[in-house]
């Protein structure tokens, strides 16, 4: 079933609706870059990523789910990347000490507690130049799927929670139709 889930997952990020490509534009990826895809899902994204980065970058496609993380591992290994890491999230994520250029969440912030404090936790990864992007389905009316379900957070919110964890907003791209995409960096 989570299998199904992750190729679902990933046939939705891969949807011209949603704009893969001009998100992968937006982020402005660089070979060697180090990027973290937290709540990676299918891995849509970290594949992705890992094109980008090439061989000299690497991606880390983090996840609480482990079917999704060996499904992940499956896709790297049919299209020979090897500069991806998976990783199982318990409790806490393990990821490099200053060490990323970016942080990547999609879909995933309606998922969390405590947003501020979560984001404020992710600040030791970052590079001092590192950037965190933020995509998450807009409240839509009462009756709206992502709003009935709460499987949205407004973009206001996510702004003020990343300022309150330290953060500055230095993007906000307006071309997704169901979903705010900010790009952040440490203030």
């Amino acid at each position: 079933m989570d299998r199904f889930k992750a190729k679902m997952f990933n046939k939705k990020a891969a949807d011209p609706h949603y704009k893969p490509d001009e998100i992968i534009k937006a982020l402005d990826l660089k070979e060697g870059d180090t990027v973290a895809d937290i709540g990676a899902g299918g891995g849509y994204y970290s594949i992705r990523f890992a094109e980008i980065v090439g061989s000299k970058g690497k991606v880390f496609a983090v996840d609480k789910n482990k079917e999704f993380l060996s499904y992940i591992n499956e896709q790297a290994e049919e299209k020979g990347l090897d500069n991806i890491v998976t990783i199982e999230v318990k409790e806490n994520i393990e990821l490099p000490e200053n060490g990323l250029d970016l942080i990547f969440m999609r879909n995933l912030t309606h998922h969390l507690k405590n947003r501020a404090e979560y984001f404020k936790g992710l600040k030791k990864f970052l590079k001092p130049d590192g950037k965190i992007a933020v995509i998450d389905y807009y409240r839509g009316s009462f009756f709206d799927f992502h709003r009935f379900f709460f499987h949205s957070v407004s973009k206001n919110s996510i702004i003020n929670e990343m300022k309150r964890a330290g953060f500055k907003l230095i993007k906000d791209f307006k071309f997704l139709a169901d979903q705010h995409f900010t790009l952040y960096e440490k203030e």
